[in-house]
């Protein structure tokens, strides 16, 4: 049989494995498994599947990824969410629909120290939706902005995306970091922009909160300090050459304990909460990687992705047209399963491409991780929207996607400027890293 039809057939089994209930992971893993065990002899298919696994599960790059959730984890129980959002509500409250505002901002705060969206999305949700309930805020209108800042946190760094990706492809953990930063912040002004007018336009979806003068500003970023420190330690510390990604994440998991420890707010029993959560969440992303990776190697014995690419490279139309269809791809795969789990299924097909056609592999990395984060607010997978919907059952699912449908704009023209101007990405690893 002809090796590209064996790999389209390895794909199609492996999402029937998904939609049968069968875990990413596992799904990646199975098929990977039989599609080696066709197209090699099987001593040869039994090396690789054995090699593979030990040099992921044995591999000291990914110690990165627990340490970064743990860092995240820490945080979050020694209260530092609660006095970002204090402090975002002190700056933003008094524009309408400020306590939303507040909550897209202190959701950009905390992504910059968790990195998952999933997690800044439940612990904000647990903060916010009580205010905003409270103030009587539109029921969509709060939700939605819940769901939506929580994808913030695979856009900003420190993304747990960005390090999965960096260590699928080769690349320099530190250059995506500093790429992700500034889309990061346009994303996040341009969901504010959105509250904003929303609000401008309809008062009653979203009242401003008190004014508050210059003093209390200032008094009211106490409550940034121990965020910055942190992001400081992790982004400074790789980028003076302190750390190694590992070191970083590390150092970071160290500050935010002490940071606990410091204002007494973790317990024994919250800190073995945290380890216990950490170790899970490392646990399911690991096996992806892994299954990811012995899938890629099916994929790269049966060569289609190198086919693809050089049939894509050959095709009489400009490479702009072939990568709107690989945006296009990723816009559909992120609303049918986790955005993390798409994007590691599919790069070693898509990568390869993106080099063949000429894009650069960081903005390619940095604009697929943001078009497939929409995927945690799109229907009917929306992960972010299910959280949501988990904090505030009385909410229905279909008002919390009215909500999230509000900034379907503002994702688009955040897309639609990392596409046009590159440097958006690109100037910063540019100006530090040369």
């Amino acid at each position: 049989m002809d090796p590209s039809l064996v790999a389209i057939i390895g794909l199609v089994a492996m999402a029937a494995f998904m939609v049968f209930g069968m875990p990413i992971a596992f799904a990646m893993l199975l098929a990977g498994v039989l599609g080696n065990a066709y197209m090699l002899p099987s001593g040869a298919a039994s090396h690789l599947l054995a090699t593979n696994l030990w040099e992921q599960f044995s591999s000291y790059g990914l110690s990165v990824i627990p340490l970064f959730v743990l860092m995240g984890q820490f945080a979050y129980r020694a209260g530092v969410t609660t006095r970002l959002y204090q402090a975002a509500y002190t700056w933003v409250g008094r524009l309408p629909g400020g306590l939303a505002s507040t909550t897209v901002a202190a959701c950009a705060g905390f992504s910059a120290i968790c990195g998952s969206n999933s997690a800044t999305t439940a612990t904000m949700g647990t903060i916010a939706l009580p205010e905003m309930r409270k103030f009587r805020y539109d029921a969509a209108l709060s939700a939605g902005a819940v769901a939506v800042g929580g994808t913030l946190g695979v856009v900003i760094p420190p993304s747990v995306v960005l390090i999965v990706i960096a260590v699928q492809t080769e690349q320099s953990l530190l250059r995506l970091f500093l790429a992700a930063v500034v889309p990061g912040l346009v994303l996040t002004a341009l969901l504010l922009l959105t509250i904003t007018a929303l609000c401008l336009r309809n008062p009653r979806l979203g009242p401003a909160g008190p004014a508050t003068d210059w003093g209390q500003k200032f008094r009211a970023l106490s409550g940034v300090v121990e965020t910055l420190l942190l992001f400081g330690i992790v982004i400074g510390g790789l980028y003076a050459g302190f750390f190694t990604p590992t070191e970083a994440g590390a150092a970071g998991a160290v500050g935010a304990l002490a940071i606990g420890v410091l204002r007494r707010q973790l317990t024994l029993r919250s800190i073995a909460k945290s380890l216990s959560e950490s170790l899970r969440i490392s646990a399911m992303v690991v096996l992806m990687i892994a299954g990811a990776v012995l899938f890629g190697r099916f994929l790269t014995v049966s060569r289609m992705p190198f086919e693809l690419a050089e049939w894509a490279a050959a095709l009489p139309v400009a490479p702009g047209w072939i990568l709107l269809v690989v945006v296009l791809i990723y816009l559909v795969g992120g609303a049918l399963m986790d955005a993390l789990g798409f994007l590691v299924v599919t790069t070693p097909i898509f990568f390869p491409l993106a080099l063949a056609l000429g894009f650069d592999p960081v903005w390619f990395t940095v604009l697929l991780t943001v078009v497939t984060t929409m995927g945690a607010i799109t229907p009917p997978v929306g992960v972010n929207v299910f959280i949501v919907n988990g904090l505030a059952p009385d909410i229905p699912i279909a008002r919390i996607f009215q909500g999230v449908a509000y900034f379907a704009l503002a994702y688009a023209l955040c897309i639609a400027a990392i596409w046009f101007v590159p440097q958006i990405v690109l100037f910063l690893p540019q100006l530090l890293l040369g």
